[in-house]
């Protein structure tokens, strides 16, 4: 599975009105703790099919940066039905997010 990128017209198709979890990955490309995630982003996409895994960069859609409070990059927000379920900031192992992942899985 692939990791995709949204702008701010694509996000409620993308992540709000998705029916299964969809993980949001807020970042910027200039920013070294968000490249140091991208590769285990990328990883967790193909070992997690059940899960859409989603980029925002924060540069591009401001107002989506705003909307969900994203106060440092990156942050990760994990949608369920539309709704925020979990939320987390930092560059992490990838063991961390597997944690996070398997909360929010069937």
């Amino acid at each position: 599975m692939a990791v995709f990128h949204a702008r701010s017209a694509d996000f409620p198709k993308m992540v709000l009105e998705q029916n299964k979890a969809v993980l949001v990955d807020f970042y910027a490309p200039w920013c070294g703790p968000c490249r140091a995630t991208a590769p285990i982003i990328e990883q967790l996409a193909g070992e997690y099919p059940q899960m859409n895994f989603v980029k925002v960069d924060v540069d591009e859609c401001p107002e989506l940066a705003t909307r969900y409070e994203i106060f440092s990059i990156p942050t990760f927000i994990i949608f369920k039905n539309g709704k925020v379920a979990s939320q987390f900031a930092g560059a992490t192992s990838k063991e961390n997010f597997v944690v996070e992942i398997k909360k929010h899985l069937p």
